[in-house]
């Protein structure tokens, strides 16, 4: 990774599941440029890799707080991730 480069691992919990909040994430995530994956947990959150430009990981994560419409986040916890080396940034089956 260059170092504007950054991968960011996030869990997301609220009201995130049934809302569409993983092709949101998809859509938001593709239109800046990341790479990486979103899945739903089997506990009820969203669990996250956002890998790209520091700018353009700090701006999916400030997304990530209001989500779609029909969302409601309460907490996202970050941590520093592994860049992968992912070529997109897909969708995962739940875990």
């Amino acid at each position: 990774m260059s170092e504007d480069t950054t991968a960011t691992h996030a869990i997301i919990r609220g009201r995130v599941q049934g809302v569409c909040y993983r092709a949101w994430t998809v859509k938001k995530a593709q239109a800046l440029g990341l790479t990486g994956w979103v899945r739903n947990c089997k506990e009820g959150s969203v669990e996250a890799v956002f890998c790209g430009s520091r700018k353009n990981v700090d701006t999916m994560i400030k997304a990530c707080h209001s989500g779609p419409t029909l969302a409601r986040v309460d907490n996202i916890e970050t941590a520093v991730a592994e860049n992968e080396g992912w070529d997109a940034f897909y969708q995962r089956s739940t875990v």
